[in-house]
């Protein structure tokens, strides 16, 4: 499965400009938020031998005599003697936590389904939590298909509109009330009501790319509720945006050449020049023709534009097992056919068969509008406050953080900063391709978490810093 990351992608390029990282206020001392700490999860099957729940969180934490929100929740019950339940995140921000457990029950290990309840949860504004909706299909395709590389000033001026178009939406179909409270603070609190909710003393979390920033702003609120805390393609939350944009298009370069040396090892690499600078050229050559006009698509009605292009190639580079999939996919396309391509960008964006989305680009943006407030959403209704920070997390537990050293979307660097802000923080290395690493990168390194997870004992940093 892929995890994703608050991303700027080549339609989120061409709308806006980013700005520092944000979040909601510390905690706040009004009674009645306690009143939340009491209540009792009700659950009850929803299929394949999942239960699901509603937790109960104000909408505004300074005001919690006011709205309830509800927040949807999904659990694997544990297979054997169980010590506790873990929350899961699967980053975003905006991935559907319910969907994402449901689709696979090996997303953790036998390991941990063994000893934990598995819980997962729709973060505030996504899926099953009051979500965030903005646009209807055809707005989505068409948004979607803008021009990532405005170079004429009716292409600026279509792109800035788009931009107006969105906000607009999203203004008239979700509410300032609700937008102003979907950030990563106010997200982070409702963990914390739900660890109380599932009869939890300490917090066992483990949490993949956005995920880390979520576990990282729940430490800072709550350190000594923690009992162990995995964060896995880790962002740097005393990063502004504009450095973690510039991280991550450093890192998409190194993954994106470290694809193409290993496409020219297969019989169905579709470049003839086996170097990475012909191989470049000839993609940049393919983005600037889908540029001049949309590539064919035999698979339905929409354009394959440049835009479109672009997210395919980037969405494949998440992970290895998607690399033979881009292959074929280039293979057409440079005949002129994006429908493959089309198909992974599809994918990315949360495009069902059907036409209809998942709300994950209309919750991503409403989530990091709240918590990148700058200029990076110039024409936003609401405004979040500025996050950009070390976390250190005094008083926490050793909090174990996982860098694989060519990810894309976090990359291996990121993982350093933040192992190193934290008072107690244990880096553990992946030396490996894709975004993230537990269930898919080393063997150590999955046993290393398992028996951090369960018994609460951190790993030696550099456990697994070779390849196993």
């Amino acid at each position: 499965m892929r995890r994703f990351i608050t991303i700027i992608s080549p339609v989120i390029a061409a709308l806006i400009t980013v700005a520092g990282l944000a979040g909601t206020a510390r905690a706040t001392t009004a009674d009645r938020v306690t009143d939340y700490y009491g209540q009792r999860l009700a659950w009850s099957g929803c299929g394949s031998g999942y239960e699901c729940a509603k937790l109960k969180v104000p909408l505004d934490y300074s005001k919690p005599g006011g709205k309830q929100i509800k927040i949807s929740m999904v659990r694997l019950r544990a297979t054997g003697k169980k010590i506790g339940s873990i929350v899961l995140n699967f980053g975003g921000p905006g991935m559907s936590g319910v969907d994402s457990l449901k689709a696979s029950k090996e997303i953790v290990s036998a390991s941990i389904r063994q000893r934990f309840d598995v819980v997962s949860f729709d973060p505030r504004g996504v899926g099953g939590s009051s979500p965030v909706r903005c646009l209807g299909t055809l707005g989505l395709d068409a948004l979607f298909a803008t021009d990532p590389t405005p170079d004429t000033r009716a292409e600026v001026k279509l792109a800035r509109q788009w931009n107006k178009t969105f906000a607009k939406a999203c203004e008239a179909n979700a509410g300032t009330e609700l937008l102003a409270h979907v950030g990563t603070g106010e997200t982070a609190r409702d963990m914390d009501v739900m660890r109380a909710a599932l009869g939890e003393r300490r917090l066992t979390y483990l949490g993949w790319s956005y995920g880390t920033y979520l576990g990282a702003r729940y430490a800072d609120l709550f350190p000594a509720r923690i009992r162990a805390m995995v964060l896995d393609g880790a962002e740097n939350p005393s990063q502004t945006g504009a450095e973690f944009v510039q991280s991550q298009a450093l890192g998409f370069r190194v993954a994106q050449e470290s694809f193409l040396r290993d496409c020219f090892k297969a019989k169905d690499c579709p470049f003839k020049k086996h170097t990475v600078g012909a191989a470049l050229k000839k993609l940049e050559a393919l983005y600037k023709r889908a540029d001049r006009a949309p590539l064919r698509n035999g698979y339905d009605g929409r354009q394959v534009s440049e835009a479109v292009v672009r997210t395919g190639v980037m969405s494949a580079l998440y992970s290895t097992s998607s690399w033979p999939s881009l292959r074929l996919a280039l293979t057409t396309a440079f005949k002129g056919d994006g429908a493959y391509l089309l198909q992974l960008a599809d994918g990315y964006n949360g495009r069902r068969p059907d036409g209809s989305y998942a709300n994950q680009y209309e919750a991503l943006t409403a989530i990091s509008c709240v918590d990148h407030p700058e200029s990076r959403c110039p024409y936003w209704p609401v405004k979040g406050k500025r996050f950009t920070r070390k976390v250190h997390a005094k008083g926490s537990p050793p909090i174990v953080v996982v860098g694989t050293t060519r990810d894309p979307a976090t990359p291996y660097k990121l993982a350093q900063a933040l192992a190193a802000q934290l008072d107690k923080g244990v880096l553990l290395t992946n030396d490996a391709d894709g975004h993230t690493a537990y269930r898919g990168g080393s063997s150590c390194l999955e046993r290393q978490i398992d028996r951090y997870l369960i018994t609460a004992r951190a790993p030696k940093p550099g456990a697994c810093a070779a390849k196993t």
